[in-house]
């Protein structure tokens, strides 16, 4: 099957713009974002998010524990007359602190924008993830950071989320800054689903089963990949497939199979057909997104799309020949479309 697609930030392109000649303040124009969600990064300024009450934190899959950490801070926002953003960090400081780890990110950071733009928040403050930042005292984050170059006049966080050097800044630190200088401090206890926590760990471990259910219960919509779709080697549509290919992070734990996906291109929605895997028929080479399209014609060549996995159809297996692997494809389709009908119009809130 053929087409492929290299996953990243390219996929909502992102510029620097400045603001002011005579100021350093920069901001993020990214492409797919709403005018009205402000990005900023590092030691840029935008004195729209000036003021504004945070919700902090990671935010990998921007999952219903995070939605509730981020409406938390809308309502203090609101009731204090101020904008509402996110502060959040790139990369994952686990790269950091873990390089040689393969971190299976639930969202890359166009995605985790995208979703966050789609909460209604008026912005998101984007911080780099290096080792000046990661060496910070917790008291110099709350004073350098959020008082002194954002000027917060509140802060959100989940009840377990640590900030500074080792880890100093708990939940109790930062309510106890809040009273000493002057900011409100909202910490959000856990949320559960039947039993489960709602975190980003479950969703990965759901994905990487295969689990497409649970992980679209815990993130609150179905988990979902974007990329810019490139030439392959033209297989599948020499057995009558043709298929966009996505190149996914290598990081990528998904469970090898065929799923029922929905993809988005152009502004308007395909249901689908998709293989995640090697393909082990033919030469069980590098592993691939191959996308089929029902009921699609036209040049995906170049172009952005979305992938939303809705249902998990069978794991990815060898077949004795090509024929054998176009019966399978077949019903593969099948089975594919009627999982989409039960599902309904579901896709993620981008």
């Amino acid at each position: 099957m053929g087409l492929a697609a290299v996953l990243d930030i390219a996929t909502c392109a992102t510029h620097l713009r400045r603001d002011d000649d005579s100021h350093d303040f920069l901001t993020i124009e990214t492409a797919m974002l709403p005018q009205n969600f402000r990005v900023v990064r590092d030691r840029a300024g935008d004195a729209t998010l000036h003021g504004a009450v945070v919700a902090i934190g990671n935010f990998d899959g921007v999952h219903r524990g995070h939605k509730a950490v981020i409406a938390t801070a809308q309502k203090r926002a609101m009731e204090l007359h101020r904008p509402a953003a996110v502060l959040t960090f790139e990369p994952h400081p686990r790269v950091l602190f873990n390089p040689g780890e393969k971190l299976f990110r639930l969202t890359d950071e166009a995605a985790k924008l995208r979703l966050l733009a789609a909460t209604g928040l008026d912005g998101a403050i984007v911080l780099t993830f290096d080792a000046a930042l990661a060496k910070l005292t917790a008291e110099e984050f709350v004073t350098g950071i959020l008082l002194e170059r954002f000027r917060i006049s509140g802060a959100v966080i989940g009840f377990n989320f640590h900030f500074g050097a080792k880890r100093g800044g708990s939940p109790d630190f930062l309510v106890a800054q809040g009273k000493q200088r002057g900011f409100t401090v909202d910490i959000v206890p856990p949320l559960t689903d039947g039993g489960r926590p709602v975190s980003s760990g479950p969703i990965r471990q759901a994905l990487e089963a295969g689990d497409l259910d649970t992980a679209a219960d815990l993130l609150g919509f179905p988990w979902f990949v974007s990329g810019e779709v490139i030439h392959g080697d033209k297989r599948g549509r020499e057995l009558g497939f043709p298929t966009a290919n996505l190149a996914l992070d290598p990081a990528c734990g998904l469970r090898h199979g065929i799923y029922a996906v929905r993809v988005a291109v152009d502004g308007r929605r395909y249901d689908a057909v998709a293989s995640f895997g090697r393909r082990p028929t033919f030469d069980n080479g590098p592993v691939l997104l191959e996308v089929f399209l029902f009921d699609f014609t036209g040049d995906l060549y170049g172009k952005s799309i979305d992938v939303a996995f809705i249902g998990f159809i069978r794991d990815e297996k060898a077949f004795a020949s090509a024929s054998d692997l176009v019966r399978q494809m077949h019903d593969d389709s099948r089975l594919a479309r009627e999982a989409l009908a039960r599902a309904g119009d579901v896709f993620p809130p981008i």
